[in-house]
């Protein structure tokens, strides 16, 4: 009774995914702990400053009976993220068969992450991916320094299309700036696909 109160209190105040999935785990009660059954509805909380993440102890209070006891909850929250379903080389360009969408424990997860593989395929991998990582924004770019681009230019149906280097890592959507290889100027650009990047007047 006392560990699924303190579970139910635990799922009320931990935000639910709306993808992905949240489990919560009270631990076993010391066997020699002797709880009267309380006549008054227990009173629950969580003391002090916690992480409503990983591990999170509920205090379970009755009000009636005067006793109390501490109850460890273990939390975990999965979400979908794009992983690698196979080792990936620095230098690798991703395609879909690379590629797969698997619940991640949350809590692992730092950084730019993604949740559809359309998101990424065709970036160029900046490291070494081990198969099952969850793939970062800073482990990929679209269009990487140094890389030769296509430049597109022009305005009304005009374009205008050019070699250039790219002076950033970037993805798609994303403004960089690319040196013109014939010019040498450097102007600012949008990355519009693979390697490619369009200058708007």
């Amino acid at each position: 009774m006392v560990q699924h109160t303190a579970e139910e209190y635990v799922k009320t105040i931990v935000d639910k995914p709306s993808k992905g999935q949240l489990t919560v785990k009270a631990a076993n009660l010391d066997s020699r702990l002797k709880l009267s059954h309380c006549a008054a509805p227990l009173d629950v909380s969580v003391p002090g400053k916690q992480s409503l993440s990983g591990n999170i102890t509920v205090l379970v209070r009755c009000p009636t009976d005067d006793w109390q006891v501490y109850v460890p909850v273990q939390t975990q929250l999965l979400l979908p993220r794009v992983v690698a379903i196979k080792p990936l080389a620095r230098g690798a360009v991703l395609t879909g068969a690379d590629l797969d969408v698997r619940l991640v424990e949350a809590r692992f997860q730092r950084g730019v992450l993604f949740d559809a593989p359309e998101q990424i395929i065709g970036s160029k991998v900046k490291r070494n991916v081990n198969i099952g990582e969850a793939i970062e924004g800073n482990d990929i770019c679209l269009v990487c320094r140094n890389d030769v681009v296509l430049i597109k230019a022009g305005h009304s149906g005009f374009n205008v299309i050019t070699k250039g280097t790219a002076l950033s890592d970037g993805s798609l959507g994303e403004q960089i700036r690319v040196q013109n290889s014939k010019s040498k100027r450097i102007v600012d650009g949008v990355i519009t696909g693979v390697g490619e990047v369009t200058v708007r007047f």
